[in-house]
């Protein structure tokens, strides 16, 4: 299935890096990247790059499908000190997704199934998977092999 994103972005001179020459908290950078996720971001990520004069920087990058453009666009120049924010669209493939809850003698398990292209792939949960390790003291990988045993499921 092939859908139409948006990507959006803030550079290190644009605003992301710094407010008035201080380097900006990563517990700020966290918020900011919470908010554009809340807000409909399908994706958010920083690029470490290198600036001018070698200078290190971080690059903020959202993914957006085009109808969510302005309001993210407006999210980060009210939380951003930036002055621009650059813009490219692209073509994004992307697989039909499901998701199960299966009935274990483990407990409710959820399991993501995705398909196309001539896939067919599917996985647990990681939540439902680690609250199984913990609860038995095993691995992650433990617990997907009890699931996937003949008595797990």
């Amino acid at each position: 299935m092939e859908r139409q994103v948006k990507f959006i972005e803030v550079g290190p001179r644009d605003g992301f890096q710094s407010v008035k020459g201080d380097m900006i908290p990563t517990q700020l950078k966290l918020e900011i990247m919470e908010r554009l996720l809340d807000a409909g971001a399908l994706d958010v990520y920083t690029v470490p790059i290198g600036m001018k004069k070698s200078r290190p920087g971080t690059l903020l990058r959202v993914m957006c499908a085009p109808a969510d453009r302005e309001g993210l666009c407006a999210l980060l120049f009210r939380h951003t000190t930036t002055l621009g924010v650059r813009e490219c669209a692209l073509r994004r493939h992307v697989l039909q997704r499901q998701c199960l809850t299966l009935d274990t003698p483990l407990g409710p398990v959820r399991q993501k199934r995705a398909l196309g292209h001539g896939v067919d792939r599917q996985k647990y949960e990681f939540d439902d998977l680690a609250a199984i390790a913990r609860e038995r003291g095993i691995g992650l990988r433990q617990a997907a092999q009890l699931l996937d045993s003949p008595g797990g499921q």
